[in-house]
C-alpha cells in the first residue's frame, strides 16, 4: 500500500509551508506553528530593515538644498550702513558789473584744486559766469573767452529820452544764447538759476526754465543802465537789488554746502569816479544788510576777491580781475578744504 508523502512545495490549508520532511515522519502541528511564527517575526524584521536602509539611501542620494538663509533674523549690531548721499556743493555769483571777471579766476582755482559745484547760481554779472559754467565750460575756457570778449558786442544804445535806459540789453541777449548754442536754462549740464528782481512787487525772481540770455538779461538790467525786462506780464530788472550774493537760492535748489563769491565792495572803498560808479555805491550801500544776513545764514565759505583798485565799468582789467579771483581762492583754500572735509563727515 503506498503511503503519499506532502509536496515540499505544497501549501497547507492555513496557506503557510509545511517544514521540510525528515525521514518519513511528520512533523507535530504544534511545532509547525512555532516555527512559522518565528519565521515570520524574522521576515518582517527584514523588511522593516530593508525599509529604513531604502530611507537611508534614498535621503542620501537625494538632490541637496540650501540652508534657507533668508528667513534667519539678523544679528544684532550688523545691519549694513545706510549709503551716503554724495554731497551737492553749489557756486553762489554775486553781481559786481566788470568786477564779474573775478569768477572765472574763482572757479578755474577750484577746479585745479578738484572742486567741481554740482549747482551754480548768479545774480547780476555772476549770472553771465553762472550760465557759462553750467554749460559745460571749463574755467580755462571761460578765461579765454573772457579775455578775447568784445565790449562793444554786448553794447545796444537805447534812443535818449524815449527808452528807461541808456542800454537796450538785447545785444547781451543775444551774446548768451549765440555762445551757448541757444540752451535753454533746464537743458544746462549742471543745475542752474538765474536770480532778477520783479520791478513792480520788488520780490526776487529765480529763473530755472527758459531762454537763457533773457533770463541773464533780466538779472544784469541795472535800472537807468539797462532798460527793464519784460517776460510775460511782468518786468524785472537787476537781481544784485534783492540779493546781491544768491546764497539763499542755492539752498533752494538742494546745495548742501554753499561757497559763495563777493565781488562787490565796501562802501569805504568804492569808486565814485563816473556816474555809473555812482550808481553802483548807491547799490552797494542799499544792499550792505542784505548781503551781511544772507550769506551769514546761508554760505558756508565766502571768497572775496581783492578787486578794491578796479571799478565796476572797467573792463580793461579783466585780466587783473580774473588774477585776483584765482589768488583769493588759492589763500583760503586750507579753511575751504577743513570745512569740505567736515560736511562729508556729517
Amino acid at each position: 500500500m503506498l503511503r503519499t508523502v506532502p509536496s515540499q512545495c505544497a501549501y497547507n490549508a492555513r496557506g503557510t509551508l509545511p517544514l521540510p520532511y525528515r525521514g518519513g515522519a511528520s512533523v507535530p502541528p504544534s511545532r509547525w506553528r512555532l516555527t512559522l511564527k518565528l519565521s515570520a517575526v524574522s521576515s518582517a524584521r527584514r523588511r522593516l530593515i530593508g525599509a529604513a536602509a531604502a530611507t537611508l539611501l534614498a535621503a542620501c542620494a537625494g538632490p541637496k538644498t540650501r540652508p534657507d538663509t533668508a528667513a534667519s533674523p539678523p544679528l544684532p549690531g550688523t545691519t549694513s550702513p545706510a549709503p551716503t548721499r554724495p554731497l551737492k556743493v553749489a557756486l553762489a555769483l554775486g553781481g559786481g558789473a566788470a568786477r564779474g571777471f573775478a569768477h572765472t579766476g574763482v572757479i578755474k582755482a577750484l577746479e585745479a584744486r578738484g572742486i567741481d559745484a554740482d549747482i551754480v547760481v548768479g545774480t547780476s554779472a555772476g549770472s553771465v559766469i553762472a550760465a557759462l559754467y553750467a554749460s559745460g565750460m571749463n574755467g580755462l575756457q571761460m578765461n579765454k573767452l573772457a579775455l578775447t570778449m568784445d565790449e562793444a558786442a554786448i553794447s545796444d544804445w537805447a534812443l535818449p529820452l524815449r527808452s528807461r535806459g541808456f542800454l537796450k540789453g538785447v545785444a547781451l541777449q543775444n551774446y548768451v544764447n549765440t555762445t551757448l548754442n541757444n540752451r535753454p536754462i533746464e537743458k544746462m549740464i549742471r543745475p542752474l538759476g538765474i536770480v532778477a528782481t520783479d520791478l513792480k512787487s520788488g520780490r526776487p525772481i529765480l529763473f530755472q526754465r527758459g531762454n537763457t540770455g533773457i533770463a541773464v538779461r533780466a538779472s544784469c538790467s541795472v535800472p537807468s543802465i539797462f532798460e527793464p525786462v519784460r517776460i510775460g506780464n511782468r518786468e524785472y530788472v537787476d537781481g544784485g537789488l534783492v540779493s546781491p550774493v544768491p546764497a539763499a537760492f542755492a539752498r533752494r535748489m538742494g546745495a548742501d554746502f554753499v561757497i559763495a563769491v563777493d565781488i562787490s565792495q565796501h562802501p569805504e572803498n568804492g569808486l565814485t569816479q563816473s556816474s555809473f560808479d555812482v550808481l553802483m555805491q548807491t547799490f552797494t550801500i542799499m544792499g550792505q544788510s542784505i548781503k551781511a544776513y544772507e550769506l551769514d545764514q546761508y554760505a558756508d565759505v565766502v571768497i572775496r576777491p581783492n578787486l578794491s583798485a578796479m571799478s565796476g565799468s572797467d573792463f580793461r582789467q579783466r585780466n587783473a580781475a580774473i588774477l585776483a579771483g584765482e589768488e583769493t581762492v588759492n589763500r583760503i583754500f586750507p579753511q575751504l578744504q577743513q570745512k569740505l572735509a567736515l560736511a562729508h563727515a556729517q
